[in-house]
């Protein structure tokens, strides 16, 4: 089968104030005609960086350094801006990780593909729309003709991955890169885009180049994997051999830092190295330690948490007549009791309500009817009484995205630090400095990381300043609403086992929002499915894995990526 790309020896670097930076060292890949090449690995590892070298879009002042990239036989190395834009969309097709960024907000849909096809086909302005009215038809886009006329923003995260598909198909090119495609997409959407993607692939002919660090993605599409560890391919070969039989010490690491789907584990296998940083998780004396006050103060009678008719509407479309008015019923009669130290789960799709319901209980959305109870108190229809304002201390929230849910301007001191002196949980500064160290110690990144700023860290270091500012106020219910959607396999393993810990040592309720459902089943004791703002059932998690009681449950446990694979076949 003859090569359709070829790279070998690629050396990619960032020259700095403080020296050069390796990012690829010696990369060596192929793709064919009709080919998945999965290329996986962690945050940093320099996939993304390979993909934007093959069509020259590094960031400046990175270059290729070394090495060859011929595509189709011929070299892409040395050549001018010109002919460069001439190869990307017309030859080789880019699907970038963010669709949002990927599209301009100020143009319709049909205006962004029109402009691409008549760039790289020549066609005129009536061949064109048509052209891109079929292409959003073969990416599986319903009324194509009207929703031509739409704006980005009026479409689903699934349905803007869509149309960037289409975009880099408008060309019709030879080779497609797609960075990251299905990132923080549901279940069911990351399997139309999976699907489609294997569609294109065998009916067009064309090889792709799927980046991800998501191992059930490579496992369910790619034909062939490459395993890139800090710049260098450490393993290369099929999808089989290489999840089956894997060769090399990381990539061993990283397969096992994949939650199972089939059985519940008692922990993650981490890989805590990768992360950098990071210490053991240490166990303090809750009998005397100050974040072991609420422990020692807390009372066992009834539910920690207590949702009962929760209603929720929002204005899509103003009007003075209400009949004229539209409006999205986000949340519909939503009830269910957690427990004191367990983990209740809530899962579904994009638009179910889950994250709704969340900030409702957090006091961030104010319901249209119904009542919230934390710790026995209700919160909902006093939230300025002395009461209801010492209940809301019990709950804090993580935020899915850790970088964008901290202060940039702050340094992690007054971050974590905010919490103890907006509730005067400290007598003096001195104080403050110590508990904020010792917060910072308990979640692993030590107390000198005080001292720096959110963008000097990893995500997975964010997101542990992210947990110590939510242990800031010594609560009692933390709601963990998507936390580890945006992070590596490893990183999440590592950050998903420091709950845990802290929720057997500190006594913490956890409602816990998802749709990676793999996560669901490792952490959760309940699980509650929701669906168009309802919700569809509430099951003991094994049980809703093993045998779902209801139709929708069912089909999402069915669209998850599955890892059961053949055993590789003996060369």
């Amino acid at each position: 089968m003859t090569d359709l790309l070829e790279i070998e020896g690629l050396d990619v670097e960032f020259p700095t104030r403080r020296g050069t930076v390796k990012a690829a060292r010696g990369v060596g890949l192929r793709v064919a005609r009709g080919e998945v090449l999965g290329l996986v690995g962690e945050s940093g590892a320099g996939k993304s960086t390979i993909g934007a070298a093959i069509i020259d879009l590094l960031e400046p002042p990175g270059r290729v350094a070394g090495g060859r990239i011929d595509f189709q036989g011929e070299s892409l190395r040395g050549r001018s801006e010109a002919e460069m834009r001439r190869i990307r969309g017309d030859r080789i097709g880019m699907i970038f990780q963010d669709p949002q960024t990927s599209l301009d907000p100020l143009k319709t849909i049909g205006e962004q593909l029109v402009e691409t096809i008549r760039k790289c086909l020549g066609l005129n302005e009536a061949k064109a729309k048509a052209r891109a009215e079929q292409l959003l038809v073969d990416v599986g886009i319903t009324e194509a003709k009207t929703r031509l006329g739409a704006y980005p923003h009026q479409f689903s995260g699934g349905m803007r991955q869509r149309v960037v598909i289409a975009l880099a198909l408008a060309g019709e090119p030879d080779l497609i890169i797609a960075d990251e495609p299905t990132t923080a997409l549901d279940v069911s959407i990351q399997a139309q885009i999976l699907d489609l993607i294997k569609a294109l692939c065998r009916e067009r002919n064309v090889g792709v180049i799927i980046v991800t660090h998501d191992i059930g993605v490579i496992a369910n599409i790619a034909d062939r994997v490459c395993v890139m560890y800090r710049g260098e391919v450490v393993e290369t070969g099929d999808v089989a051999q290489i999840l089956g039989a894997p060769r090399h010490e990381y990539t061993r690491s990283l397969i096992a830092a994949v939650p199972r789907a089939d059985r519940r584990l008692p922990r993650f296998a981490s890989v805590d190295y990768i992360e950098g940083g990071a210490s053991a998780f240490r166990r303090i004396d809750v009998k005397t330690h100050w974040l072991g006050a609420a422990v020692r103060e807390a009372k066992g009678e009834g539910p920690a948490l207590s949702v009962a008719g929760l209603d929720l509407s929002f204005t899509l479309r103003r009007a003075l007549l209400p009949k004229n008015r539209k409006m999205l019923k986000a949340v519909n009669d939503v009830s269910f009791d957690v427990a004191p130290g367990e983990t209740f789960g809530i899962v579904g799709e994009s638009g179910s309500g889950k994250s709704t319901v969340a900030r409702i209980i957090a006091g961030l959305y104010k319901p249209d009817a119904g009542v919230v109870r934390l710790m026995g108190q209700d919160v909902s229809t006093a939230p300025r009484d002395p009461k209801a304002r010492a209940a809301r201390r019990s709950l804090q929230m993580i935020f899915q995205d850790p970088y964008s849910s901290l202060n940039a301007r702050m340094r992690v001191l007054d971050i974590v630090a905010e919490p103890i002196r907006f509730f005067r949980l400290a007598e003096s500064e001195a104080e403050v400095r110590r508990i904020v160290g010792d917060l910072l110690d308990h979640v692993g990144l030590g107390a000198a990381a005080a001292r720096r700023y959110p963008h000097e860290f990893s995500g997975g270091q964010r997101q542990r300043i992210s947990i110590a500012r939510a242990l800031a106020s010594r609560p009692r219910i933390l709601i963990c609403d998507e936390p580890t959607s945006a992070l590596d396999v490893s990183v999440q393993a590592t950050i998903l086992n420091l709950l845990r810990d802290l929720q057997e040592e500190l006594g913490l309720t956890m409602l816990f929002i998802s749709h990676d459902l793999p996560v669901i089943r490792q952490m959760c004791d309940r699980v509650a499915v929701m669906r168009h703002g309802a919700i569809c059932e509430i099951a003991p998690a094994e049980r809703l894995f093993e045998a779902p009681g209801h139709d929708y449950t069912r089909h999402l446990i069915d669209l998850m990526p599955s890892m059961d694979l053949l055993e590789p076949t003996p060369a």
